[in-house]
Order: structure tokens, then C-alpha cells, then sequence
């Protein structure tokens, strides 16, 4: 509650029936109550990650995590050479992936390769360095039965590469689906100029995961920000509404869309993107459903938004059967998601098992093999 007048913070109780949350009614409260309420709440909050940490140390690996990067040998020399990426991703190694793996109870972690993928070169050099990376990644999923899957690398500017690529990492090396930047060089991923690789993963029924990317228009548009902060969620926000309104969603609905960080800043300007094509007859025909038809066919990750503001926003319009644990590993821990799901109070323990687990599982039903 927020009213004008008088205001009193009080217990709610979360999923779990710990009193975790303070709202506001009533009456004012002296600093010190509400000092000592903040506190409380704080120290319920650590008692559910503690918790979970126990729960995880005691209990068999079961989670999916969605959103979890690789760096293969020839990422890191060419991160090198072309003076980008930073300390954790050159840092990865496959040893701290599982260790962080076993620490929070994940039995799966989803590879990719982080941004910008390949968006940093083009032609040959951009085919060879997707082919050697996907084929990393199929050798790890080798020397680890059961623990890694992959999302393929496409230099996706060259349509004729990328087509190349989509049929050896799903046919010869066998991922489990294929990565997306979320823009190529300005372009989204409703542009034209992509339509043969979206009709090609929407004839093989592909797992599509995305991540962001900073956007040719937008780097260092303001100097205190870096990308990650703000830029990254903005630009997937961007490639979800091109799919939609380019009529992609309406055209290629056999592929399965997962988009990083709870859809970026999609669950705000929710209204706006409903209000959309009824303000632009050009958009109504793409969505004859309505926008919200198409916004809940596709799938959402957890990754650095495992906290009450982001899943409240995002379960507020997207059902739960459509988010995926993600931890943006080596960028977050895979235990910090863990205890974020839990002490954020917006899901229930079946719910959260099946965000975890078994919503990844209809996606990629060869994990639970």
C-alpha cells in the first residue's frame, strides 16, 4: 500500500511463510522501528540463503542453469589480440565452472560463449573462430557426461556461414541450440536480412538462447555507465520487440526463444508494448493475438535478476512456466541466484523447483536423460 497520509511498515508473508517483506499502512514509525524492521527482515533473508546453501551441500544436483559461459582457448587469444572482454572471462576455466556448479546443487549448466560472440570480426575469421568455439564447447560436453550442454556460436552477418554452422553444431557435433547475439552491427533479430537463418531454426524447432550486446549506435552514450549496467537490458528489450513487430514471432513460432535478465526492461514497459499496435496500424497485424500472446510464448532467464523487484515485475506479467534459472556464470555465482529465488518471497517452493529444473526440462528434454 501507498498512501499519502500516515504510514506504517508491516509484515507479509513470503511463499515460504517467513515474515520477509515490510509494506507500508498506517502510521509513521519511529527511525528506530523501522531501523529495527529492516534488520529483521535482513536477517530472515540470510536465514533463507543459509538454507539453501545446506540444502543444496545435502541434496543431489538437480538444477538447469540456462545462462552459464564458456571461454574456449581461441575466444580468450582473440579477446587479446582485439583488445576486448575483461578479467572473468578470460579467467574461465572449466574446473571453476564445476566447482561453482556442485557448490549451488546444479546438475546441468547451459554453455555459451558471452558477448560480442563473433560481432568484433567478420568472413572467414568469424566462421573459423564460431567453429572452433562450438566445437570446444561439444568436447566439454564430452569429457562431462551429464554436467554441460551448448548453445552454438553463429557468425550470424553471414547468412550463408551461419546456415553452414546451424546444420554441423546441430547435426555432426550435436548442441543442444544455438546462441544469438541480440543485435549484429545495428541489426536486430527481426531484421530482414536474418530471415533464411529464422526460417532454417524454425524448420529445426530450435532452443534460440539470446544474449546482449552493446550496440554499434550506443557505446559510451554516457560516460558514468558502463554497457552491462543499463545498455545490455535495454538491447535485449530492443530484439524482443523486433521479433514481435517485425511479425518474426507470428511467422517462426516453432522456435523457442529464451531471453537473458528476466527480458531486460520488457516487464516495465510492458504497457507500452501492449499499447503499441493500437497506436500503429503497421504493428496490429503482427500480434492479431494481442502483444501479450506472444510475450508469454517465450522464455526468460534469472540471470542477475534473482531479487524481489525483477521476478515480482517479471512474474507479474510472464507465467512462471515460461522463466529459466540462469547465473551468468563466471559474471555471478551460481549460489547467489540460489538464495536470491528464495529470499526475494515471490515464488513457491514448487514453483521455484519448477524454474530451476523442470520448465528448463521441456525445452531440452535430453538433460534429464
Amino acid at each position: 500500500m501507498n498512501e499519502h497520509d500516515g504510514r506504517r511498515w508491516s509484515r507479509q508473508r513470503c511463499a515460504c511463510g517467513c515474515a520477509n517483506t515490510l509494506s507500508l499502512s498506517g502510521a509513521a514509525l519511529s527511525r528506530r522501528q523501522f531501523v529495527a524492521g529492516i534488520a529483521g527482515a535482513a536477517t530472515v533473508a540470510a536465514g533463507l540463503g543459509q538454507n539453501a546453501v545446506a540444502q543444496t551441500a545435502d541434496a543431489k544436483p538437480y538444477r538447469i542453469d540456462v545462462h552459464h559461459h564458456l571461454s574456449p582457448p581461441s575466444y580468450i587469444a582473440a579477446s587479446i589480440a582485439n583488445n576486448f572482454g575483461d578479467g572473468p572471462m578470460r579467467k574461465w576455466t572449466p574446473e571453476n565452472s564445476l566447482a561453482d556448479m556442485d557448490q549451488a546443487g546444479i546438475a546441468v549448466a547451459m554453455l555459451s560463449v558471452t558477448q560480442p560472440g563473433v560481432n568484433f570480426t567478420s568472413g572467414e575469421a568469424a566462421r573459423k573462430l564460431a567453429r572452433e568455439c562450438n566445437e570446444y564447447a561439444a568436447r566439454l560436453i564430452a569429457d562431462h557426461p551429464g554436467r554441460f550442454g551448448g548453445f552454438a556460436m553463429l557468425p550470424l552477418t553471414d547468412v550463408d556461414g551461419s546456415l553452414k554452422e546451424i546444420a554441423y553444431a546441430l547435426d555432426t557435433l550435436k548442441l543442444d541450440g544455438i546462441g544469438l547475439m541480440t543485435n549484429y552491427h545495428d541489426k536486430w533479430l527481426g531484421d530482414p536480412a536474418f530471415l533464411p537463418v529464422m526460417e532454417e531454426l524454425n524448420r529445426r524447432k530450435v532452443v534460440a538462447y539470446t544474449h546482449p550486446a552493446t550496440a554499434d549506435c550506443c557505446v559510451n552514450l554516457v560516460r558514468t555507465e558502463p554497457p552491462g549496467m543499463i545498455e545490455w537490458g535495454t538491447d535485449t528489450t530492443r530484439t524482443i520487440a523486433d521479433i514481435i513487430f517485425s511479425g518474426n514471432a507470428q511467422k517462426f513460432r516453432d522456435i523457442r526463444w529464451i531471453f537473458s535478465h528476466a527480458g531486460g526492461t520488457m516487464p516495465f514497459l510492458f504497457e507500452r508494448f501492449v499499447r503499441h499496435p493500437q497506436l500503429e496500424a503497421k504493428a496490429k497485424a503482427t500480434v492479431p493475438d494481442g502483444t501479450l500472446a506472444e510475450l508469454t510464448r517465450f522464455y526468460y532467464d534469472t540471470a542477475q535478476t534473482s531479487n524481489k523487484a525483477a521476478m515480482s515485475a517479471l512474474a507479474a506479467v510472464i507465467p512462471t512456466s515460461q522463466i529459466v534459472f540462469g547465473t551468468d556464470f563466471p559474471y555471478r555465482t551460481g549460489i547467489d541466484h540460489v538464495k536470491g529465488l528464495r529470499s526475494s518471497g515471490v515464488f513457491t517452493d514448487a514453483q521455484i523447483m519448477d524454474i530451476e529444473r523442470g520448465n528448463a526440462l521441456k525445452l531440452l528434454p535430453r538433460l534429464g536423460a
